[in-house]
């Protein structure tokens, strides 16, 4: 199993959340990014909404991934990144 879904409060946007697990008795802490990324004028098309996902996408390159991409609303979207594990990705 890669991945387990756990409910999180809602949160503002640009908030980092940081969770701390047990995996085969050894501690790690998961740190994920959340931003809610509006459109840049109303009733984008969507060109312009994919526009504007690739930029913040683009942005977070290198040291987050991401994870997923939320519904989008008529003035925003969430957008969930988790921060690479250096260590991790090295032994892969």
């Amino acid at each position: 199993m890669q991945e387990v879904v756990l409910q999180i409060p809602s949160v503002e946007a640009e908030q980092n959340i940081e969770i701390d697990v047990k995996i085969n008795g050894r501690r790690k802490t998961l740190k994920y990014r959340v931003e809610i990324v509006g459109w840049e004028r109303d009733n984008p098309t969507t060109e312009e909404k994919v526009g504007v996902l690739r930029k913040v996408i683009g942005e977070h390159a290198g040291d987050w991934q991401l994870v997923t991409i939320g519904a989008p609303r008529q003035t925003h979207i969430p957008i969930m990144f988790r921060k690479r594990d250096v260590a991790q990705e090295a032994s892969r």
